[in-house]
């Protein structure tokens, strides 16, 4: 289970009204869901955090090499054994071992605590803010929120081809 923020967008609601030439303010709301749906729907297909945010999982201490499930991974802050209650306390690093592969995975390995959850806290994402994000991204969110706006009551078909095309150079696939 993973847990946080969904962090910042990497399409501020003033780039989707230029981009739809809405001059008025009062579409605000609804773009700004928009355009969380299409990031969410971006990071779905590719397989990434596109914005830099901090979160949390939970995992199933031991010895194994466990690879953490948000990438891609910036950073490994915190290894936290679940006490009885739910409690968590902070353990000393010679009880796990933590690694960042080159394809942005982060891996840990719980050597020295017992059978128990653990909750781990660590930073993912492809840009520490939305400009950092690669156009191509930017755009198929900008062209997939434009597509739901244009089709709010609907009637407007399926999403547009180049959207996926946009994506796609930048989607991780995962074998189990």
């Amino acid at each position: 289970m993973i847990a946080g923020d969904p962090g910042p967008l990497p399409v501020t609601v003033a780039e989707a009204q230029a981009y739809l030439r809405i001059e008025s303010g009062e579409e605000e709301a609804l773009l700004a869901g928009l355009l969380r749906s299409a990031t969410g729907l971006c990071e779905a297909f590719t397989g990434q955090c596109l914005v830099a945010r901090t979160v949390t999982e939970r995992l199933q201490a031991g010895a194994a090499w466990q690879r953490l499930s948000a990438t891609p991974v910036r950073s490994i802050d915190t290894v936290a054994p679940v006490g009885p209650g739910g409690a968590e306390t902070p353990v000393q690093p010679v009880a796990y071992a933590i690694d960042i592969d080159r394809n942005g995975d982060g891996w840990v390995r719980l050597t020295g605590l017992p059978e128990t959850l653990v909750t781990v806290g660590y930073s993912v994402g492809m840009a520490a803010d939305g400009n950092g994000v690669p156009e191509p991204l930017r755009q198929g969110i900008l062209r997939l929120t434009a597509h739901m706006f244009n089709s709010r009551d609907g009637d407007g078909g399926e999403p547009p081809a180049a959207v996926t095309a946009l994506w796609r150079p930048y989607r991780r696939m995962r074998l189990a």
